[in-house]
């Protein structure tokens, strides 16, 4: 799954990677938590003059999907993720899958590996982030639900795809991650249909991303500094102390 993700670029570098129009300059996020407003970006109708591409907005949702149909919010469960082997066909995301998939840019997420209890460590946060640098762009899917009283809110889900072998030491899962020449095709709603698109949901090559282990203070959603990204130690399992040997019933005591 991708359960925190950051967004460090400028507005500068993340429009002009992404084609897109979008708000003011906004400030860098380390640590981005589900139900918070993120920053996607999809088709939109008009182009730019003078540009063969189609021109692209960006704007903010709410990182928690609600499909149409949902009547109260608080009665259905928080879709932070969607599964690319079912999201065609699964009924909360398939009308997002056929008419709304979104961009959703980042510089890297947090995912935590976590070991069995017994072993005495506990779960270590990795900072995953693109060996190249620079901003890349998740696979998301965008629905804007209605409530009763006519008010509207845009909301989004991040696109998870099995692990390459980079991350599976870490967790199953990892989003997937859309390269700037297939912007377009993944975008265009109105020609290419989902499984025209299914192939671009795979994990990225193995060599693309780095993780690095880091602290804890990403486990709070009020951290929100540089500090977050920086490599701790791997924390090693606690020494377990010899067991006794279990006496043979077979064998005679001299005492």
């Amino acid at each position: 799954m991708c359960g925190r993700y950051a967004l460090t670029a400028t507005s500068k570098e993340v429009f002009e990677m992404l084609n897109a129009l979008g708000e003011d300059d906004f400030p860098a996020r380390y640590n981005i938590a589900p139900t918070q407003p993120i920053l996607v970006v999809m088709s939109s109708e008009r182009r730019e003059p003078g540009s063969n591409l189609p021109e692209r907005r960006a704007f903010l949702a709410r990182w928690g999907f609600l499909p149409g149909w949902v009547k109260d919010p608080k009665d259905f469960p928080l879709l932070i993720n969607a599964r690319a082997e079912t999201a065609i066909g699964k009924a909360s995301f398939r009308a997002a899958m056929r008419h709304r998939r979104i961009l959703i840019p980042a510089t890297g997420f947090y995912e935590w590996r976590r070991p069995p209890k017994e072993s005495g460590v506990k779960p270590q946060a990795y900072w995953v982030r693109p060996k190249r640098g620079g901003v890349i762009a998740f696979a998301g899917l965008m629905e804007t639900w209605s409530s009763a009283d006519g008010s509207e809110v845009d909301t989004a889900a991040i696109m998870t795809t099995a692990a390459n072998v980079t991350i599976r030491h870490i967790h199953d899962r990892m989003p997937v991650v859309i390269e700037p020449e297939d912007f377009e095709r993944w975008l265009d709603c109105k020609t290419q249909e989902p499984r025209e698109v299914a192939h671009l949901m795979r994990p990225v090559q193995e060599d693309f991303f780095e993780a690095l282990p880091v602290s804890d203070l990403v486990n709070k959603v009020s951290n929100m500094g540089p500090e977050l990204q920086k490599p701790v130690p791997v924390a090693e399992p606690a020494e377990q102390p010899p067991k006794k040997p279990k006496s043979d019933p077979g064998q005679m005591s001299l005492f």
